[in-house]
């Protein structure tokens, strides 16, 4: 959690922020930094059981967390939750944090195509989709901030699987190519409202 001396310096009190498979590891250590600053946070996971979990920890704690099942590979669920975080900050969102990601480890040669499917769906499709369906609430908040969770692995070879890699390699493609105006990217959005 924040330090005393940085929540006196440096407050979120008020912004609201969606996080993205905020239960486990990095999303979960994010979730309480953010609280901690005093931001509203609804996050997502696929667990149901684990998502109740971590809302009453973060009750105990005195944190404004709430939460939604949400498989982040589904198109129509991704959608669903948005329209929930829509209703809940009325319409306004300060963060979006792009952190749900999965992998599937084996070698490139066991790969299926499901396998392949949902490596894009999850770790690429979902980030891009969840910030398409962000952006009015960005937009409205005035604030607007979207941060992508990739990994060392879409920019150096690892040995943690070919998709994998391929999936936030791309993904970190699309976070730096908001900075060349003349392609279709998240660059179009960003003088309307929001920094990555």
């Amino acid at each position: 959690m924040a330090g005393e001396e940085q929540r006196r310096r440096w407050s979120l009190q008020g912004k609201t922020a969606l996080v993205t498979g905020g239960t486990k590891g990095i999303g979960h250590a994010i979730v309480e930094e953010l609280a901690g600053f005093g931001a509203i946070i609804h996050t997502c996971a696929r667990d149901e059981s684990q998502l109740n979990e971590c809302l009453s920890e973060w009750k105990k704690k005195g944190f404004q967390v709430t939460g939604s099942v949400c498989d982040a590979s589904s198109w129509t669920e991704r959608e669903k939750l948005m329209q929930t975080v829509s209703s809940l900050f009325d319409a306004k969102l300060s963060i979006l944090i792009n952190n749900v990601g999965a992998i599937r480890s084996k070698p490139t040669m066991e790969h299926t195509a499901e396998d392949f499917s949902f490596h894009i769906s999850t770790n690429l499709e979902s980030a891009y989709h969840f910030s398409q369906l962000a952006h009015p609430l960005l937009k409205a908040s005035g604030f607007g901030n979207i941060g992508f969770i990739s990994s060392v692995a879409g920019v150096v070879s690892l040995n943690v699987g070919s998709v994998y890699s391929a999936t936030k390699g791309t993904e970190l493609l699309i976070f730096h190519s908001r900075r060349n105006q003349n392609h279709f990217s998240m660059c179009s959005w960003k003088s309307s409202y929001s920094r990555a």
